[in-house]
């Protein structure tokens, strides 16, 4: 799908809210554009033979369009990292590290210019993954384990009275993650499989009670 089907999301994002923060005439379908380029431009030749791409993406506007749209930066960062999540995964990318996306203000920089940097930039142990919740929220994975289940100290809570207090973990294992049952009492599947432990590969369903929770290997 490429760059088409990057953009065809991107343009989702003038639409209601988004639409009020682009009355500078830069539109997240141009930062998008050169999101792209400049991820295919970074890719490079990974140990295991797959194209590696920049993961640490800056996007750079002029300080006035920044200013015009300052309470949606942070919404649309996570729009933006999504989309290049996806693109890269269609094109068969891998990344580092995770997605991070930030926007800056260039002095610099004209009203309606653009300008971005990415870099490829590692990720704790010299793995990436991520969980994302049925909310749509993300949750980043590192060296520490995520524990799924009731209790508020869970780094994933679910109010769901099927779900035990301390459920399931995603944990580090080889250069990926694995999942791991903690004997819950309604047990833990991967792809509407019962499983006790299990290693996860990107796109795999993780169903704790009535939740399904996926992992990106992104």
């Amino acid at each position: 799908m490429g760059l088409k089907g990057f953009e065809h999301r991107l343009e989702r994002l003038v639409e209601g809210t988004f639409a009020k923060a682009f009355r500078s005439g830069v539109e997240p379908v141009e930062i998008g554009r050169k999101i792209v380029r400049a991820v295919d431009a970074g890719r490079t030749l990974g140990v295991s033979g797959s194209a590696v791409v920049p993961n640490d993406i800056v996007v750079y506007l002029s300080p006035s369009d920044l200013d015009q749209f300052h309470s949606y930066v942070d919404a649309l960062a996570r729009e933006l990292a999504e989309a290049t999540r996806v693109h890269a995964r269609e094109e068969g990318y891998t990344f580092l590290g995770p997605v991070a996306v930030a926007l800056a203000a260039d002095e610099a920089l004209r009203p309606g210019d653009v300008d971005v940097v990415a870099e490829i930039a590692e990720g704790e142990g010299g793995r990436v993954g991520s969980l994302t919740l049925p909310d749509g929220g993300r949750v980043a994975l590192g060296d520490e384990p995520a524990v799924i289940g009731r209790l508020p100290d869970c780094a994933i809570t679910l109010n769901d009275a099927k779900v035990s207090r301390h459920h399931a973990e995603v944990r580090p294992y080889g250069d990926g993650f694995l999942v791991a049952d903690l004997g819950s009492m309604n047990g833990t599947t991967v792809n509407g499989l019962p499983v006790g432990e299990q290693a996860l590969a990107d796109g795999d369903a993780i169903g704790v009670g009535s939740a399904t929770i996926r992992f990106e290997a992104s």
